[in-house]
């Protein structure tokens, strides 16, 4: 290995340090906040059988920083139930020889880590990119644990921008050519192993909603009788429907026009803003109704990442480029989707909006590998979770950090979950007339 290319891996090492070291100090910021807006009786609570109290949250993230970080391998104990002040003082004692630990990091030859080699086989910095986007996720999961806590609201933002001038005259869905692609990564430093490997895959053309599906539009499914028509939903759906007394989205309620519970506060549901909290089974039943299906996991990465004109698949549907706020609804800056239409700038080739940020969308996919999968850093990251009980979600939402994020990321849950920040966008392949709702 040459000097010049020991050197170049020596910064690109440095720069994945200093990623590392932002997007922790980022969602330390949100941690703290998400954990200091109630008091402590609110922090040891369980409000719902779904979450855990927030103070197991708080506990949690500092037990894996440690244990992936300080420790860099080991086993995996349960950790106990810590009250508020021990956990704080054990996140902080963590925290900070972690941070310490960053300012001594040094590549070694190969892209590696100078230290903890059980760790290193991702790729420089794999173990702090691990972690911080650990984090990240956990402050999402504290966000659902706000939503779905009783009480006055305790959480404040700012709202997003109205929709561009050119979202009413979006067309409603955009083409994407056949022809075969790179679905995953094997290059992207902090992906995860159920992103890789990187493998071609050759669909046929499709259509796409240009859009997420909106509140109006979801409101539309409700008025037409999209919950009492059991030809809708599959067996499993409809049986799910009927035990469950699914009759709107989660939090919705009829009070002469829709209304839900937003964080603690009420308020009218906007009908341009993408619709939310509604389960896969939810989901498939609208996409029936609309006479159109949920996309497969696939089509919708390739909708996101493809570039025909480059002929290949980029990181974000907006390029390469990191992250910027005019580019998605990301960070919890805002505490809820952004008008359909918005983030032109975030735009896919596709001609796809939103793809990024704003709810995460289901997918008709089973969350299984990809061909030539292996278990990274351990098992029950991933593997213990492949099989047809968990159904693919992409594109993330509102309420999660940019270092969690990317066109590559999978996400996966039980059909039946809706406290979840999801909704979706549907298809048709394109041989199919376009039909209009049934």
């Amino acid at each position: 290995m040459t000097q010049q290319t020991e050197s170049a891996e020596q910064a690109d090492g440095e720069a994945l340090r200093d990623l590392a070291v932002a997007a922790l100090l980022s969602a330390r910021e949100r941690t703290t906040l998400l954990t200091t807006a109630v008091d402590e009786a609110d922090l040891v609570k369980q409000h719902s059988p779904l979450m855990s109290p927030l103070v197991w949250d708080l506990a949690h993230i500092a037990n894996q920083e440690e244990l992936w970080l300080l420790r860099a391998v080991g086993g995996r104990p349960t950790l106990p139930l810590l009250d508020p002040a021990e956990a704080r003082r054990y996140g902080h004692e963590v925290r900070g020889r972690v941070l310490d630990l960053l300012s001594r990091f040094k590549t070694a030859a190969g892209g590696r880590p100078a230290f903890g080699a059980e760790i290193a086989g991702a790729g420089a910095g794999f173990a702090f990119g691990m972690v911080a986007q650990h984090e990240a996720q956990h402050d999402e999961t504290m966000l659902a644990t706000h939503q779905l806590r009783s009480g006055p609201a305790v959480l404040s933002a700012a709202q997003p921008p109205p929709a561009p001038a050119d979202a009413a005259a979006l067309p409603a869905e955009v083409y994407v050519p056949g022809g075969p692609f790179i679905l995953g990564t094997s290059v992207e430093p902090w992906a995860l192993d159920n992103e890789r490997p990187a493998h071609a895959v050759d669909l046929p053309g499709f259509w796409l909603d240009t859009t997420p599906v909106t509140n109006a539009a979801y409101a539309d499914f409700i008025a037409g009788g999209g919950y009492d028509d059991p030809r809708l939903w599959t067996a499993q759906g409809w049986a799910h429907r009927q035990r469950a007394g699914l009759t709107a989205p989660l939090f919705w309620e009829w009070e002469g026009t829709w209304v839900r519970r937003s964080f603690g506060a009420t308020e009218p549901v906007l009908p341009d803003e993408p619709v939310m909290h509604v389960c896969w089974y939810e989901a498939d039943a609208y996409a029936r109704w609309a006479g159109r299906r949920l996309p497969a996991e696939a089509e919708w990465e390739k909708a996101a990442r493809w570039d025909p004109a480059a002929g290949r698949s980029r990181r974000f549907p907006w390029g390469d480029e990191p992250w910027t706020p005019e580019r998605a609804n990301l960070g919890q800056r805002y505490l809820r989707p952004a008008p359909a239409g918005s983030y032109p700038a975030g735009a896919a080739p596709s001609g796809a909006r939103q793809l990024i940020g704003d709810v995460w969308e289901w997918t008709s996919s089973d969350f299984l590998p990809y061909p030539g999968f292996t278990a990274w850093p351990y098992k029950e990251y991933s593997e213990v979770f492949f099989g047809p009980e968990y159904k693919v979600l992409r594109g993330g939402a509102f309420g999660v950090a940019p270092v969690a994020i990317r066109g590559t990321f999978r996400n996966w849950d039980y059909p039946i979950r809706r406290q979840i920040f999801a909704g979706f966008r549907t298809a048709r392949s394109a041989a199919e007339p376009s039909p209009g709702p049934a």
